[in-house]
C-alpha cells in the first residue's frame, strides 16, 4: 500500500514557519513585500495571483498586485518591473507567466533584480543554484518537491532519481537540487524524446515527472517500492464532471500508486508547495536586502 505524500498539509506547514518569519522580520521593522504582476486576463493566471495575494494578506506581508491589460507593450512590462525593482517596500517580484505572446519573458526575466527575483529565474539564481549558493533564489516548485520528499522521509542520498522534463522552471533545477550536497542523488534527466523512457524510469527509487503529458507515466514503468512526484496538472475532458473536465497529473495515478512506496496526488501535491515556496522565498529576500 503506497503513501501518499498530502502536499496541502506539508504547504500548511511551511507558511506557519512563514509567519513566525514574518512576525520576527516586523519586529525587527521590516515587513516584507511582494509585488505580483499578471499581463492580460487568462482566468487561471487570476486565479492564482488573487490566492498570492490573499496568502500574503493572511501572513502579515505587504502585497501588490499590478494588472497590466493583454495589450501592454513590452516597455511598459519593464517599466513596471524597474519600478518595482526601485520599491524598498518591495522585496519579491514575481511577473505571472505566461504572459502575452508578444511579451519577451526572457528579458523581462532579465530585468528583474536578481536580489527580488522570488521565481529563481533571473541567469545570477540559476548560476547561483548550479554553485549551491545559499543566498540565490530556487525556483519554488522543484524547491517544493524536495520539501515534499524530506517530509515523506526519503532517502536521496545513493538514491537514483529520473526527472523526466528538461524545463528551466522544473527540470532542470530539480535535477541540481537532487545532485547537490546533502541530497547527494544520482540523477538521469530524461524527456518525452528520450531512447527507451519506459526502461529509463523502472531504474528510478525516484521519479519526478514534469513533462507535461497527461497520465504518461504508466504502471510498467515503476519499479516496486518506488517514490514518485507528480508536479504535471493537466486538464482532460470528462463530461460526467460539473465542469466539464477534471485534473490530472504528468502519472496515471491509480495503476501507478499501488506500486509506490510514496506518491503524490493530482491535485493536492506538488501545487499547495508553489505558493508556500514562494511565500519563503520573498521572506528570504526581505532578510538579505534589509
Amino acid at each position: 500500500m503506497s503513501s501518499v505524500i498530502d502536499g496541502k498539509a506539508v504547504a500548511a506547514a511551511v507558511l506557519e514557519e512563514c509567519r513566525t518569519e514574518t512576525a520576527e522580520l516586523k519586529a525587527q521593522g521590516i515587513t516584507p513585500g511582494l509585488a505580483v504582476v499578471l499581463v492580460g486576463d487568462d482566468p487561471a493566471s487570476h486565479v492564482y495571483v488573487s490566492s498570492k495575494v490573499k496568502t500574503c494578506g493572511e501572513l502579515g506581508l505587504h502585497s501588490r498586485k499590478i494588472v497590466l491589460p493583454a495589450t501592454a507593450t513590452q516597455d511598459e512590462v519593464l517599466a513596471i518591473v524597474r519600478e518595482l525593482n526601485a520599491d524598498p517596500a518591495i522585496h519579491g517580484i514575481l511577473v505571472q507567466s505566461p504572459p502575452p505572446k508578444h511579451i519577451d519573458e526572457d528579458a523581462v526575466v532579465r530585468t528583474l533584480d536578481p536580489r527580488k527575483d522570488v521565481d529563481g529565474f533571473h541567469p545570477e539564481n540559476v548560476a547561483k543554484l548550479v554553485l549551491e549558493d545559499p543566498t540565490g533564489f530556487v525556483p519554488c516548485t522543484p524547491a517544493g518537491c524536495m520539501r515534499l520528499l524530506a517530509a515523506a522521509g526519503v532517502k536521496t542520498a545513493g538514491a537514483e532519481a529520473v526527472v523526466i522534463g528538461r524545463s528551466m522552471i522544473v527540470g532542470k533545477p530539480m535535477a541540481l537540487l537532487l545532485m547537490a550536497k546533502g541530497a547527494d542523488a544520482t540523477v538521469t534527466v530524461a524527456h518525452s524524446r528520450s531512447r527507451d523512457l519506459p526502461a529509463i524510469c523502472r531504474r528510478a527509487d525516484i521519479i519526478i515527472a514534469a513533462v507535461g503529458r497527461p497520465e504518461m507515466v504508466k504502471a510498467d514503468w515503476v519499479k516496486e517500492g518506488a517514490v514518485v512526484i507528480d508536479v504535471g496538472i493537466n486538464r482532460v475532458d470528462d463530461p460526467s464532471t460539473k465542469k466539464g473536465y477534471r485534473l490530472v497529473g504528468d502519472v496515471a495515478y491509480a495503476e501507478v500508486a499501488p506500486k509506490c512506496s510514496a506518491i503524490t496526488p493530482v491535485p493536492g501535491g506538488v501545487g499547495p508547495m508553489t505558493i508556500a515556496l514562494l511565500i519563503k522565498n520573498t521572506l528570504q529576500a526581505a532578510r538579505q536586502i534589509g
